[in-house]
């Protein structure tokens, strides 16, 4: 095992898609995840390519009308830092004043869809996946510009949802809340594998971010139980599946794989969670690693199932049948993350 193949994998993805691939939440994390890494290593491998992205969507504004369309920000602000143009920093801008001014569902949070099309049609509710796009990218960026508001709208966020989809017996995440029907859903103990690895990723990077605010201490049990049930789930191959509490019954799915395992090793790495989070972590990036293909057509990350919705009336089922595929954006940004963060352990950074 070595950061290798996930350099590789971010040479071949700047050179198959196109720069203007969408304003999303998985060309966010993408996005993100490839500047991190170049600037971990010291290369350009992808700032041509995030630029070009960036100079788009000057061109062209993009709307930023719920959580999701704010994780692009990680992209715009890294160029913003990296190249200096005033445009990119307007582009940041816009996100931060959906972040700061979006009206609130409940507490702190935002209705996950917003004000995009499909919100007008699904139920008001908070999603697991806002610990990642609507709070990773505030903290990193309230931490180095000095913006209390912003950084106590991301420290917040974690308590906020684990009140509301995490369950209170068995430590996992739910996928979603349903404000008017104050339930979560799905109603029943159906534990979607990638919403609980967006926790396990996403509570680390923020508490990089935070210092000594009064949140830190929630973040880090949040941490702790999360984690120490998701060990219950892990398959002996190291991965977890779709849905975590029938390991075998639905599929193994590497997304969720490489986010625990960027998660774990950020989190041992840091002390955040104890050494014996270190084997599972390293068996969990193995698992995605190993299955890496590289061949004359290209390199892939196979296993990724994709965008996943908390639909009713059968979400179990829906989550089961969710088709997979290689190389889809955030299952990228997952791996090239767990990359860095096995680098770092590996070299005592």
């Amino acid at each position: 095992m070595s950061i290798d193949n996930a350099t590789k994998l971010a040479k071949y993805v700047v050179k198959a898609r196109r720069p203007n691939m969408g304003w999303s939440w998985g060309q966010g994390l993408m996005g993100g995840a490839l500047s991190d890494l170049d600037d971990y290593l010291n290369t350009d491998i992808s700032t041509e390519f995030l630029q070009t992205f960036c100079d788009y969507y000057h061109k062209h504004t993009p709307t930023v009308a719920s959580a999701d369309t704010s994780a692009p920000a990680l992209i715009t602000y890294a160029m913003q830092k990296k190249v200096g143009k005033p445009e990119y920093k307007a582009l940041t801008d816009r996100v931060i004043n959906y972040i700061k001014y979006e009206p609130r569902l409940i507490g702190d949070a935002v209705n996950h869809h917003g004000s995009s099309l499909i919100g007008k049609f699904y139920p008001k509710s908070i999603w697991v996946d806002s610990l990642m796009m609507f709070s990773v990218f505030p903290a990193i960026y309230a931490s180095e510009n000095g913006d209390k508001e912003l950084l106590d709208i991301a420290a917040r966020q974690p308590s906020l949802y684990a009140k509301y989809m995490m369950d209170k017996d068995d430590n996992l995440w739910y996928h979603s809340y349903w404000v008017k029907f104050a339930t979560h859903y799905p109603k029943n103990k159906v534990y979607w594998g990638r919403g609980n690895a967006w926790v396990i990723s996403a509570l680390p990077k923020i508490l990089d971010r935070i210092g000594g605010h009064p949140e830190r201490q929630n973040i880090l049990e949040i941490l702790e139980k999360t984690s120490a049930a998701l060990l219950k789930c892990q398959r002996k191959d190291g991965a977890f599946d779709t849905v975590l509490q029938k390991p075998g019954k639905t599929y193994r799915e590497l997304s969720a794989t490489a986010l625990i395992a960027d998660g774990w090793l950020h989190s041992v790495r840091t002390g955040y969670l104890p050494e014996s989070y270190l084997e599972p972590a390293l068996k969990a990036y193995k698992a995605v690693d190993d299955a890496i293909i590289i061949n004359e057509k290209g390199v892939f990350m196979p296993e990724i199932s994709a965008p996943t919705s908390p639909l009713p009336p059968f979400p179990y089922l829906v989550y089961k049948i969710t088709p997979k595929a290689k190389n889809l954006a955030y299952g990228v940004a997952a791996y090239i993350w767990a990359a860095i963060e096995y680098d770092k352990l590996m070299r005592g950074a």
